[in-house]
């Protein structure tokens, strides 16, 4: 009985671990994006080289640009942005939200992430998995947090008639991005329509008016 206790505790450790980046080796590994080698992440830079500045990055002051479709906008840090996170398996991003905009449905394949409202109010929702697929929701005031487990589809809406500003942090230096709508009818090349047309139980002139918009 204790042995099993024992080896189910290990279990769980081993999948709580996996849920997240990699603990770092080394005090730091800056992300050297000019090498040709290809790796689980990126390569290090030479610590020799290293300056204060691939720990830094700024703009998060800086409101994004809502004037579009969905009246949202997403200004990331992840190592792309800050080379100074590779390995260490965070990043954030600054969500800027027009009047009634929307952050679409979406999933990060490689991260939990925990919203912050910073300013107006915010309906945020997430969907459990097969089979119950329940859709989970909940309205944030400024200074509201609400977290989004790895990998469940979810979305953030700007529920007034003024702007709204959130901050996000994810569980991975590389968190990803799939977006819903532009994942199933944006994909080059198409999903055949026919596909498409017995997943969401529609006509294929339907389907095709989709891909044209992604």
């Amino acid at each position: 009985m204790a042995f099993n206790i024992v080896f189910l505790g290990l279990v769980a450790l081993t999948f709580t671990l996996a849920l997240s980046d990699h603990a770092p080796l080394q005090d730091f590994c800056v992300a050297d994006p000019t090498k040709p080698v290809f790796v689980n992440g990126m390569t290090c830079k030479d610590p020799k080289q290293v300056s204060a500045n691939d720990f830094f990055w700024s703009g998060l002051h800086m409101a994004g640009n809502t004037s579009n479709p969905v009246g949202s906008k997403v200004t990331p840090v992840t190592v792309t942005q800050l080379p100074g996170l590779n390995t260490l398996g965070i990043s954030m991003a600054r969500i800027d939200f027009a009047p009634l905009g929307i952050n679409p449905p979406h999933t990060h394949p490689r991260a939990t992430e925990i919203v912050t409202v910073l300013e107006g109010c915010i309906e945020v929702g997430f969907v459990t998995s097969n089979p119950e697929n329940r859709l989970i929701t909940k309205v944030l005031n400024k200074g509201d947090v609400f977290v989004f487990p790895v990998g469940l589809v979810h979305y953030q809406r700007n529920t007034a008639h003024w702007n709204a500003v959130a901050i996000v942090a994810l569980s991975s230096q590389n968190p990803g991005v799939v977006s819903i709508a532009n994942s199933v009818f944006g994909s080059n090349p198409d999903i055949p329509a026919d596909i498409l047309g017995k997943a969401f139980q529609l006509d294929s002139s339907v389907i095709a008016g989709l891909q044209a918009k992604f």
